[in-house]
């Protein structure tokens, strides 16, 4: 699969690179977060919350909503799904990772978005990017098989548990707060997650 630097011109339509913002700090203070066999989110790590780029980020990127800094750590090169929120998402790389991307808008009137659409950007470590709210993004993959570590920005609240049951349409994909899902049936995600990919569950190694 071709991979593009987020710095390429094609990455204009999914997000920016955030620029403006020290990191060093917030990437540092990931040496300590694990990095598991498999793939690893929390929405919210109260050390990584207590730095001083909390401010810069609530004033710079989310003009002053509260948020939270969380992360996905792990080990992954497959799609498996896709899921968007009502707002953007800030990354920023402790390691070199890639995002696989699509448009929320060539979701179908059913619910469907085809695989073939999907491309896959690397977020160089040290770098952070915004990635738009109707960006289709999941869990990031790691470069040569490596593990990745990712920070995630996000307004507080944001993938927890939804306090009611929700069905039917657009409705029936929303699996967390602020969290719409599309799964691919080889996803392996949770017996009852909404599916919606169609076409081949793809390998960033492929």
């Amino acid at each position: 699969m071709k991979v593009y630097n987020v710095t390429d011109e094609k990455f204009r339509k999914y997000g920016r690179v955030v620029e403006g913002i020290d990191f060093t700090e917030l990437v540092k203070a990931m040496d300590a977060a694990p990095c598991p066999d498999d793939v690893v989110y929390v929405p919210g790590v109260p050390e990584l919350e207590s730095l001083p780029v909390m401010k810069d980020l609530i004033d710079k990127t989310y003009g002053e909503l509260p948020i939270q800094i969380g992360y996905c750590n792990g080990h992954n090169c497959m799609l498996n799904a896709l899921e968007y929120h009502r707002s953007s998402e800030i990354n920023v790389a402790a390691t070199d990772a890639i995002l696989m991307l699509g448009c929320q808008q060539d979701i179908t009137d059913d619910f469907t978005y085809d695989t073939s659409k999907v491309e896959a950007f690397l977020i160089p470590a040290g770098t952070a990017v915004e990635v738009y709210a109707t960006t289709l993004h999941y869990a990031p993959c790691g470069v040569d098989n490596a593990g990745f570590k990712v920070v995630v920005v996000l307004p507080k609240g944001t993938n927890l548990k939804l306090d009611e049951k929700h069905e039917g349409g657009e409705d029936a994909h929303l699996t967390a707060k602020n969290k719409w899902l599309l799964g691919h049936p080889e996803g392996g995600l949770p017996e009852g997650s909404p599916m919606g990919l169609v076409g081949k569950n793809l390998n960033i190694n492929e």
